[in-house]
């Protein structure tokens, strides 16, 4: 990783040294004042460049191809909410995804099981540990959004997600956000309905170049990917840690994310 990660910017192969402390501090403070931070250039340039073109032969042949419409809850109803509440309005996403299975010997399954970052983000959540994942499909994916292409308005289930910019699209693509638009106490539908009509005042815009690292906590921070436009399409590689060692989606999560379940590509590769 000397020679991919920007070592000398970022020091993650220095734990508890003042460098490593001050870019957790930093870090920390980002995350507690916007609920994410971003490591710009984590990726040397040359490299995150590579990194696309290697993957992009597989996004175009193999990706599984996600259309759907759905609420920003990614839930058919809210109890307590009647169906035509606005916070429930549909809106439309559609991506492309490379599984884990599918990005072997990559530059992205690298990054993501280098034990110094798994550290360094373990120390800024301030977590005793952080662990890959298990999952052969879920554990890192690629993610591409191409023209007039949105990843559309949704809570996360996960406390954070990390994620690495890949390539950035000609325009558009860029990542709005509603920090702490609801809290484990209320639910601020009303607030809800009110950014899916486009009246929130607090939505905030990041545009993300190829090479950041970007942490996020996106459980109670409403978010979405604006529509790409022009024929570069965006490309961001999304990693998966848990505080626990072996978690595996259900056989029937899979499906839902990836259009397969792992043990059906294990009985397919054994029949081959």
């Amino acid at each position: 990783m000397n020679t991919v990660i920007n070592l000398q910017r970022y020091p993650l192969d220095r734990p508890g040294s003042a460098e490593w402390q001050a870019m957790v501090d930093a870090a920390r403070a980002d995350l507690a004042r916007n609920g994410m931070f971003s490591l710009e250039g984590f990726i040397q340039q040359a490299d995150v460049a590579q990194a696309a073109r290697q993957i992009q032969p597989t996004m175009d042949a193999e990706s599984h191809t996600h259309k759907r419409s759905h609420n920003i809850y990614f839930k058919p109803d809210i109890p307590e909410l009647a169906a035509d509440h606005p916070a429930l309005k549909k809106v439309e996403t559609v991506s492309h995804t490379l599984c884990a299975d599918q990005l072997k010997a990559t530059l992205v399954t690298s990054v993501y099981e280098y034990p110094p970052l798994v550290n360094f983000l373990s120390a800024v959540m301030d977590k005793p540990a952080l662990y890959v994942m298990a999952d052969p499909l879920a554990r890192v994916n690629v993610m591409s959004y191409r023209e007039g292409e949105t990843l559309n308005w949704h809570f996360d289930r996960s406390e954070f997600t990390t994620t690495l910019m890949l390539q950035a699209p000609d325009a558009g693509g860029e990542f709005e956000y509603r920090t702490d638009l609801r809290t484990a106490d209320d639910p601020n539908y009303d607030g809800v309905a009110e950014l899916l009509r486009g009246n929130d005042p607090q939505v905030q815009k990041l545009r993300l170049s190829a090479g950041t690292l970007n942490v996020f906590r996106g459980k109670n921070t409403a978010h979405r990917v604006t529509p790409v436009q022009g024929q570069r399409e965006r490309m961001v590689a999304v990693f998966s840690y848990y505080e626990k060692p072996g978690v595996m989606f259900t056989p029937e999560e899979q499906t839902g994310f990836y259009g397969r379940a792992a043990q059906l590509t294990s009985e397919l590769t054994a029949a081959s």
